[in-house]
């Protein structure tokens, strides 16, 4: 006979077992939860403090439009959106045939992503260079041949080919760094200049950026000044560049998108640098190679003012003051789109209608708040933890053994062979100002480029050597 078993004994063990799961069980679900909401209200307070921070800069900057903006006024949205609108009986006399409406008389602006981008612009290289097209995945094969107008071909299934194209405007590395300059001024080609005498203080920055076919000389030299230090050009200004030059050695050009055997056949005849500038600008606030002159000035440039762009009240033509008048950029778009960049901390604007007042930029945003203002959009937009370098989606090194050529190729002139290269290519990392050398630092020796358009979260990063001459 067998012995007797208590059953209910048998069990116990297996259901304290089970107990303690279940009670285990719902205890780290209690912590989730509980997690998950202090977590949650931590970000909740993360987004108060960002939002707050970006809420003052819009009323910040609403301010600085009502100061400035010769009757444009801001109308805030929410912490990022914005609304300039004119005041009513503006005349509104330029046609969009495209979509056969008027210029509207006010425009929207996300702050956050315009703050973003041109931050960014300041950190960035705006020149074409071989350390990008080797950075970039389809940087040879692809991109260089964009830039190629010659080429006959979407692609440089040839680079042997491509880089005889391009060898002659393609550095190892930048020529130029952020920060470089103290003050920039670009100047445009607006008639409107000619109502004023900024020549002297157009000369009295440290680079003068201009455009095209724009003649420097004593005719008008006390409206837009005689110093020259940069050129951004299009491809049909290229056969007039020479006599534009005027033996002006040292000015740089840039070429503002594509070379062609035009540009090409003119820069073996001048000893010039030339460049081409890298990034392709794409659903702009403002269009035109000034609002491309800015971008370049802003990758060289502390502080940059504007001058000659058409950008007070009562604007009906496009003029220019070396021709006559003819249709050109939208005005009221462009007015808005520059008040909104003056009063983001970007530029100065200087016109006729404010030539004759105190001009201490007092009612623009400081720097402080700017960087402050920065800083929230980019937690907004990307979480925080990123760094400097979260918007680089392609990294390259480049071998502090290997400098790379200077720009031309082997059959240059010797007018072009003794060109003024060297004075920006082999230029020694000391005789930068301190600005630049302490941003080099900051930055770990990278420099970033823009991959295409406006999108942030698309930059080729190149790290250099630490050597104090890299």
């Amino acid at each position: 006979m067998r012995p007797y078993k208590n059953s209910n004994n048998s069990r116990r063990p297996a259901a304290v077992l089970h107990l303690l799961c279940v009670a285990a069980f719902f205890s780290i679900i209690v912590f989730a939860i509980q997690s998950s909401f202090f977590a949650g209200n931590r970000n909740s307070d993360l987004n108060k403090e960002e939002i707050h921070t970006l809420s003052e800069f819009q009323f910040s900057v609403q301010q600085c439009v009502a100061n400035r903006g010769l009757g444009l006024t801001a109308h805030i949205v929410d912490h990022c959106k914005l609304t300039l609108k004119f005041p009513e009986g503006t005349n509104s006399t330029w046609y969009n045939a495209q979509f056969k409406i008027y210029e509207p008389l006010e425009y929207h602006y996300d702050v956050c992503d315009a703050i973003l981008l041109w931050e960014q612009y300041r950190n960035m290289t705006t020149v074409l260079t071989r350390e990008y097209l080797d950075a970039r995945p389809d940087g040879w094969l692809d991109y260089a041949a964009k830039r190629i107008a010659q080429l006959g071909d979407d692609k440089c299934y040839n680079r042997t080919l491509c880089e005889e194209h391009l060898n002659l405007i393609l550095p190892a590395k930048p020529p130029f760094r952020p920060r470089q300059f103290q003050t920039c001024a670009v100047v445009g080609n607006s008639g409107d200049l000619l109502k004023t005498e900024f020549g002297k203080e157009i000369d009295s920055h440290d680079a003068v950026i201009r455009d095209n076919e724009a003649p420097v000389n004593e005719k008008y030299a006390k409206h837009v000044g005689l110093k020259r230090d940069f050129r951004l050009v299009v491809r049909g200004a290229a056969r007039n560049m020479v006599t534009i030059l005027n033996g002006s050695t040292d000015e740089v050009l840039i070429i503002k998108s594509v070379t062609h055997r035009d540009f090409n056949a003119m820069i073996k005849s001048i000893p010039n640098p030339v460049y081409l500038f890298q990034g392709i600008v794409l659903r702009r606030g403002a269009k035109g190679t000034g609002m491309k002159s800015i971008e370049l000035a802003l990758s060289m440039c502390d502080i940059v003012d504007i001058y000659g762009f058409t950008v007070d009240p009562g604007y009906t033509e496009w003029t220019r003051y070396f021709s006559t008048p003819r249709k050109g950029h939208n005005p009221l778009q462009g007015r808005a789109y520059y008040q909104l960049l003056e009063c983001l901390g970007v530029i100065r604007i200087h016109s006729p209608m404010r030539s004759q007042r105190k001009q201490d930029w007092s009612d623009v945003p400081s720097r402080q708040l700017i960087s402050r203002a920065h800083a929230a959009a980019l937690r907004l937009k990307r979480g925080s933890g990123l760094g400097q370098f979260g918007s680089c989606k392609v990294w390259g090194n480049v071998d502090p053994n290997s400098s790379g050529p200077i720009s031309g190729s082997s059959d240059m002139s010797d007018v072009r062979k003794n060109s003024n290269y060297n004075k920006w290519e082999v230029m020694p990392f000391e005789s930068l100002r301190k600005e630049a050398r302490d941003h080099y630092s900051q930055m770990e020796g990278v420099s970033l480029y823009k991959m295409d358009g406006n999108k942030l979260d698309d930059l080729v990063c190149v790290r250099h050597s630490s050597r104090s001459e890299a």
